[in-house]
């Protein structure tokens, strides 16, 4: 199993839709010029974007998370351009980008360097052979404190691993749950 550099990611972008929209450099500047936390093709891996929506988890109904029987009260709605999670709560969001993964791929995605330093920690699971759709995120804010979250900019990096051998049984083969999702997706059963 090997990583994949940036020339194979903009070709498998560019070529195979892998990636969409596939930004083909490091973006570090907001449509307003101001800075931005970096998006785009990076040495090793591409850093996706955060969308304009996110599912903010709140107590207002007293429910409990039950991964089995979700709740849809759990969540506040919100589209912003800056999102606030409370201390030491959690939100859903997905990427800007919808995925293709190859049948010979596995991602492994972790959170960008700049928010773990704020205490934001950003959770997602790999995305398997064959998958595609949009990323749901789990974002956690570990502090005490309110954290932003800017939507439109990086939030996490994707790797690209490449197997040795095809998978017998890709994501798609077993007709995952969360297969082409769109939006935000909550737990399934």
């Amino acid at each position: 199993m090997g990583i994949h550099s940036d020339q194979w990611i903009r070709k498998m972008a560019t070529e195979h839709g892998m990636i969409d929209p596939f930004v083909d450099r490091q973006v570090k500047t907001a449509e307003d010029q101001s800075l931005a936390i970096s998006y785009g093709l990076s040495s090793y891996g591409y850093d996706l974007r955060v969308s304009d929506e996110f599912k903010v988890f709140t107590n207002v109904f007293n429910t409990v998370v039950d991964p089995k029987n979700f709740d849809e009260r759990s969540f506040v709605n919100i589209q912003t351009d800056v999102c606030i999670i409370p201390p030491n709560s959690f939100a859903l969001a997905r990427s800007v980008e919808y995925f293709r993964i190859p049948r010979n791929i596995l991602t492994i995605c972790l959170g960008k360097s700049t928010y773990a330093r704020c205490g934001i920690i950003v959770n997602v699971t790999p995305f398997e052979p064959e998958w595609e759709g949009h990323v749901t995120l789990e974002i956690s804010n570990t502090t005490p404190l309110p954290a932003r979250i800017y939507a439109n900019e990086g939030l996490a990096q994707v790797l690209f691993l490449e197997a040795s051998e095809v998978c017998e049984t890709s994501y798609a083969d077993r007709a995952g749950k969360y297969m082409k999702q769109r939006g935000i997706t909550v737990p399934r059963m």
